[in-house]
């Protein structure tokens, strides 16, 4: 008994030591745990992007495609700019921007460290304009710029593999590493998605409105489209929505942050 509650107390304690000196700030200040290095999650993203575009093929030449890349590339323009008034240009110096539409029924999109951007066709009818659009894009945006997916693979990484790095686990178990990190994106929710923390879609939506107002949308749009997600939902939550805050909760917050974000809008 003495044994293992000794056991125990050097996990614990381990586990202590590896979430103190594996902190860094996101680019919104928080203090947020980091287990990963930024060379293998941008080795993973590609490939597992890869991947994906492979079994999924990108839909080209209709009204919503051409919608995906208008919209992505305006809205990426902007995340530029934002980030380069913040002095944080360094968090999107690797990213090689991508914005492609696949067909897929489920109400979603995901944007993956180094910017591949993907829309799936069920959330299209629900994004009437560009500026819907970019409500999502931007809030996806804002998840990556975060590096909210860094902190979850890490929280996990602590919870299963006991704080071991993310480059030793690829070499050692290349099956478990993928699992995770799609799991950790949303890449397929076929391997289930981990849940964002509240705070982190807080994060998320702060941040993608600052994104569609420095592009020229009217953040504002943001509270249309969420409340059209809110009837949307039903007992069922699409995708998009099962990790997220109460819708109502969201709506509030959005207006809440709006004269913030109205700052950054210029039509």
């Amino acid at each position: 008994m003495k044994t293992s509650y000794r056991i125990l107390s050097i996990l614990g304690l381990l586990a202590v030591v590896i979430t103190l000196y594996s902190c860094h700030k996101n680019a919104n200040g928080r203090n947020t745990l980091n287990l990963v290095d930024d060379a293998t999650v941008l080795s993973l993203s590609s490939q597992q992007y890869n991947e994906f575009i492979t079994t999924n093929p990108p839909i080209t030449g209709t009204p919503a495609a051409d919608m995906v890349k208008r919209v992505g590339t305006r809205l990426t323009a902007a995340v530029q700019q934002y980030l380069a008034d913040k002095g944080q240009s360094n968090l999107v110096n690797n990213y090689l921007w991508e914005f492609n539409l696949v067909n897929n029924s489920e109400v979603n999109a995901w944007c993956l460290p180094g910017g591949k951007i993907v829309v799936y066709s069920g959330i299209v009818p629900l994004a009437v304009t560009d500026s819907d659009l970019a409500v999502v894009m931007g809030h996806e945006i804002a998840h990556a710029v975060l590096k909210h997916g860094n902190e979850r693979m890490s929280e996990q990484l602590l919870l299963q593999y006991g704080g071991e790095a993310l480059s030793v686990l690829l070499s050692s178990k290349p099956a478990e590493t993928q699992q995770l990190f799609n799991a950790a994106y949303g890449i397929s929710s076929t391997l289930g998605t981990l849940a964002f923390s509240r705070k982190q879609e807080s994060e998320a939506d702060e941040m993608g409105l600052y994104f569609m107002a420095t592009a020229g949308y009217n953040p504002n749009t943001a509270i249309t489209f969420w409340q059209r997600m809110q009837a949307q939902g039903g007992d069922k939550p699409p995708v998009f929505l099962s990790t997220h805050p109460s819708d109502e909760q969201r709506i509030q917050h959005i207006k809440d942050l709006m004269p913030g974000a109205l700052n950054y809008y210029k039509p």
